[in-house]
């Protein structure tokens, strides 16, 4: 990380007086309603507010002389901590700025692109170096902020669709096709599913398609489901499996959206007396340490999660060989057998 320099703005920048143009008051107005300072007519801030996500606008705090200075902050915004999925990513984005004279600011969003709009405008308004956010789900609002900041941007995780700036990740896509061919291969013929929140992770569904495209491309579908509407967890996929098992289908697989619902698929299977893999396969996603540490390690896909972080930071300081050029770096990911499939 030795670069220092801001990147040169990749477009033009609303103005304060942008929006009070558009929204028919007076630069004041604005400016207090986007500091939220002093009592403005609700309608006002309807009229002003509209016009700030119409335009992706955000407020310069950085006034003065001092808004032409490198604030050396390093915006990060991801769903969650609570899973160990991104705080390896975290890990690799700290690893990737050590011994530079830049700090991350790490915000959580609780996949709720709501709340990610507003955490996007705060960090902007302090004119941050770069931004990292996690997956491609953001409100029209949030779109325009990041596509007009005139800062590089990345889209971690996933790189199924086009990116504003960067996205650095792999094809979810790809691995649940991957996932599909591996476990046809090894004779299995009636899957099952045990699935987690589609509504709040948009690359659990990808995998989903990926699995049940390789499927019908063998003549085969999945047979019987169990999708919670609740954040994934040991517990709930613990509860899934339960559910499955209540299922008239017998099946001889179950594919999880990820490796903590196995986990708890798992659990389910020693304490039903089901014998993995002779009476029941179970496969996960993500790779992380406890489904390698079980008495059978689990059955997944690994990802290059550490290595995404590291990644997304170079891409951000990378000079692009041509203004407004979108790039696209796959991180890869492998499929690990495990023993419980």
């Amino acid at each position: 990380m030795q670069q220092k320099q801001r990147l040169p703005a990749r477009k033009s920048k609303v103005t304060v007086r942008d929006i009070a143009l558009r929204a028919g008051v007076g630069e004041s107005t604005v400016s207090r309603i986007m500091r939220n300072k002093g009592p403005v007519a609700e309608e006002t801030r309807r009229r002003v507010m509209e016009a700030v996500r119409a335009t992706g606008y955000v407020p310069n705090r950085i006034a003065g002389s001092l808004a032409s200075l490198d604030s050396h902050l390093v915006g990060v915004v991801v769903p969650s901590l609570s899973n160990i999925v991104f705080p390896e990513v975290l890990q690799g984005v700290h690893a990737a700025l050590r011994g530079s004279d830049y700090q991350p600011v790490i915000s959580i969003t609780g996949y709720d692109i709501d709340l990610e709009e507003t955490i996007v405008r705060g960090l902007l308004s302090w004119k941050p170096t770069a931004i990292l956010i996690a997956g491609f789900d953001h409100t029209p609002a949030t779109h325009r902020m990041l596509s007009e900041s005139g800062i590089r941007i990345v889209e971690m995780m996933d790189i199924d669709s086009t990116p504003i700036d960067i996205a650095v990740g792999m094809s979810h896509r790809r691995a649940g096709y991957a996932t599909g061919q591996y476990l046809i291969e090894r004779g299995y013929r009636q899957f099952g599913y045990v699935g987690h929140d589609w509504n709040a992770d948009r690359r659990a569904r990808l995998r989903y398609d990926g699995i049940c495209d390789a499927l019908g491309d063998a003549g085969l579908r999945i047979a019987a489901h169990a999708i919670a509407d609740a954040p994934s967890s040991v517990g709930v996929g613990r509860e899934m499996t339960a559910r499955l098992f209540a299922e008239p289908v017998k099946v001889d697989v179950i594919i999880y959206s990820n490796d903590d619902m196995a986990v708890g698929g798992v659990f389910q299977c020693l304490s039903a007396g089901v014998r993995m893999p002779d009476d029941l396969a179970i496969f996960g996603f993500n790779g992380l340490d406890i489904g390698r540490e079980l008495p059978q390690p689990l059955a997944t896909v690994r990802s290059n999660r550490f290595l995404i972080g590291r990644t997304s930071v170079e891409k951000a300081f990378e000079t692009p060989e041509r203004p407004q050029t979108k790039s696209i770096v796959d991180t890869g990911f492998e499929i690990f057998p495990g023993a419980t499939a």
